[in-house]
């Protein structure tokens, strides 16, 4: 016995029937007849050429139907949807004479040549001084913090050297807001939002003050307080991350983005395509970020990959693409601050590749110089580098002189030995936080292995040293 249409309706759990009508089946008719569905199907235009199927929104457009009509002067499919056709057979090849462009507001003696940047530098000084202190601040604690990592009193380290520009210059273009997702050289993003110099050190001692309690690598930072999720050694995981971010952001409606920071190194990784791809298909506001700076660990870019760059990959993806000078700090900025407002505007990923040398080894496990010339690096250095460019910036302006340079950069060391001397001092975190925050309050399972610790180290005292631990053997077993 046959039902009739508004009777098998009716059937339907309230909820479900609100869905139907936007989502109508042709083939199951008792869902929807097919007349209803023809109705509601979007019209195609008149005329042979065919309009561009809108994808990448995770909106209404995304579901547009896909058609070919006869007579089309252009493919009209899912995989490609605005593709003329040709009776040329003809490849298309790299063209190394015609990669994309690296976009420049200042010269590398800090003189502007762009002036359609729409900056306005003098409004801009008090930002710009806190640009240059930032990066002034990173590079001396680079210095002073390897130096530690030789002597035996930290475990590892990785400089920021030749690339202080592209943090600091992307930091100062986003809000607290924005969502950060770093990989290992982007100290200069937290040392401008505000990150203090003690919460560097603490990190890299790995004291009691740690924010990560003590858990992680030196140079594996993190701040809730500064939207700045944790650093992970593991290469490119942060990439999916932050397009999932960007999702939620968008979800949520707020006036914000994600940002994720990666070598061209880590875009060999398989969750940089992912990432790339995920963000541009659902239309994520994220901010990919790469420091292209010539080298992956042991591997020089030419050995990485064939083709242009990384920018070049973006396009691939559909996504919003632009090379800048990575040691022009105020192209950086500008760039970093157009980007933010295409993501949030128009909801969609961006991705900047920044270019800019590695003239530091690529952490303290690497001597570069296997693998590359020493003079290659030292002409790099003398070349060009982004502090420098920035301070001849300030100094034609008479923002900034040698003598306050001087100041800044005494000042600046003495503060870091300092909060190195008491950092170093400090306790490591209690034994018991181990086992915390894996569950909101520790198991009965970690209670008992707890105890069982506990009673190990009062047995056999001298083979452990607890006193460095806060709470000695006492601090074993978590007070939650």
């Amino acid at each position: 016995m046959s039902l009739s249409a508004p009777l098998r309706r009716s059937l339907l759990p309230r909820s479900y029937r609100s869905i139907v009508p936007r989502y109508p089946c042709l083939t199951r008719r008792c869902l929807s007849s097919s007349a209803a569905a023809a109705a509601e199907a979007p019209r195609e235009p008149e005329g042979t050429k065919e309009v561009p199927m809108t994808v990448g929104d995770g909106g209404p457009g995304t579901s547009r139907p896909v058609k070919q009509r006869p007579g089309s002067d252009r493919l009209v499919f899912p995989g490609a949807v605005n593709s003329k056709f040709t009776n040329r057979l003809q490849f298309r090849k790299y063209d190394p004479e015609r990669a994309i462009d690296t976009y420049r507001v200042m010269d590398t003696e800090g003189k502007i040549f762009d002036e359609s940047h729409g900056l306005d530098f003098d409004k801009l000084k008090d930002q710009c001084l806190k640009m240059y202190r930032s990066m002034v601040s990173v590079s001396i604690m680079d210095q002073i913090m390897y130096d530690s990592q030789r002597q035996g009193r930290i475990s590892f380290y990785i400089v920021n050297a030749g690339e202080e520009g592209i943090a600091v210059g992307s930091a100062a273009a986003l809000t607290e807001e924005d969502a950060i997702y770093a990989q290992y050289r982007e100290a200069g993003v937290l040392m401008y939002r505000g990150y203090k110099m003690d919460e560097f050190i603490n990190q890299c001692f790995a004291n009691k003050k740690d924010h990560g309690k003590g858990r992680n690598m030196p140079i594996h930072y993190t701040s809730k307080s500064l939207n700045f999720h944790p650093i992970s050694s593991t290469l490119c995981t942060q990439l999916p991350h932050a397009s999932g971010a960007g999702y939620a952001l968008k979800m949520e409606g707020k006036q914000a983005c994600a940002v994720t920071y990666f070598g061209e190194g880590a875009a060999s990784e398989g969750d940089f395509h992912a990432a790339l791809n995920i963000a541009a298909t659902r239309g994520c506001p994220t901010i990919f970020i790469c420091r292209n700076n010539g080298y992956a660990i042991s591997t020089p870019t030419l050995d990485q990959y064939k083709g242009d760059g990384i920018a070049s990959r973006g396009l691939g993806y559909g996504i919003d693409t632009i090379r800048v000078d990575g040691n022009d700090t105020w192209a950086v900025y500008k760039v970093t601050k157009e980007a933010r407002e295409i993501a949030i505007a128009q909801q969609k990923p961006v991705l900047i590749e920044a270019m800019s040398y590695r003239v530091s080894h690529h952490s303290t496990s690497d001597d570069s110089f296997a693998y590359r010339a020493r003079v290659e690096v030292e002409d790099w250095k003398r070349r060009d580098n982004p502090i420098t460019r920035l301070r001849k910036f300030m100094e034609l302006r008479s923002w900034w002189d040698q003598d306050r340079d001087s100041q800044l950069r005494s000042q600046t060391k003495s503060e870091i030995l300092k909060t190195i001397n008491v950092a170093e001092r400090e306790k490591k975190p209690p034994i018991s936080s181990l086992w915390e925050d894996i569950y909101d309050v520790p198991t009965n399972d970690q209670r008992r292995q707890m105890e069982e610790l506990r009673d190990v180290l009062h047995r056999y005292p001298q083979e452990y040293d607890v006193a460095q631990y806060d709470g000695g053997e006492d601090g074993v077993v978590s007070k939650r």
